[in-house]
């Protein structure tokens, strides 16, 4: 089935008429392997992806909102531009990951790898990145006002022009991050 819907969403990116947008909306997909697949615009609202493999997945613009992508391997995935929102990706691998302007905003990300991911120009409202690990992470110009940073890895992060306002950063690592033109008002560092 998965293969089916696949195969008429390649036809449907390159405006076949035999194409069909993949709406995989709340399906069950824990555990599959989508390692490679090209899913760019699909509709994943409230899919289950927990432990999914979607490392190197083309997913950029993308709806995963309020999906569970729960200890999902998105390693190196792109999901430049996707929604995100309320989506739990709590633990999840997003290593290297392509999030440039996607919207992560009140998204469960605590406990996830985010290692050497760009987040240029992400939404991260309020989101929930406790005890994360953003470790050389861009993050340019991204906004995480109200954001939960608390216990985060942010050592080497390029934090530059980013919105912290209201933040929890308290027991944040931020060595060596670069905080120039950030803005910290009401940001709690204690």
């Amino acid at each position: 089935m998965i293969e089916q819907i696949l195969k008429h969403h390649t036809l449907w990116l390159i405006g076949d008429p035999d194409g069909v947008r993949a709406n995989l909306s709340r399906a069950n997909l824990i555990g599959a392997n989508l390692s490679r697949a090209n899913l760019s615009g699909a509709n994943l609202s409230r899919a289950y992806l927990s432990r999914a493999n979607l490392s190197r997945a083309n997913l950029s613009g993308a709806n995963l909102s309020g999906a569970n992508l729960s200890g999902a391997n998105l390693s190196g995935a792109n999901l430049s531009g996707a929604n995100l929102s309320r989506a739990d990706l709590i633990g999840a691998n997003l290593i290297e990951a392509d999030l440039r302007g996607a919207n992560l905003s009140r998204a469960y990300l605590s406990r996830a790898y985010l290692i050497g991911a760009n987040l240029s120009r992400a939404y991260l409202s309020r989101a929930n990145l406790r005890g994360a690990n953003l470790r050389g992470a861009n993050l340019r110009g991204a906004n995480l006002r109200g954001a939960n940073l608390r216990g985060a890895n942010l050592r080497g992060a390029d934090l530059s022009g980013v919105d912290l306002s209201m933040a929890d950063l308290i027991e944040a690592d931020l060595i060596e991050a670069d905080l120039r033109g950030a803005d910290l008002r009401g940001a709690d560092m204690s």
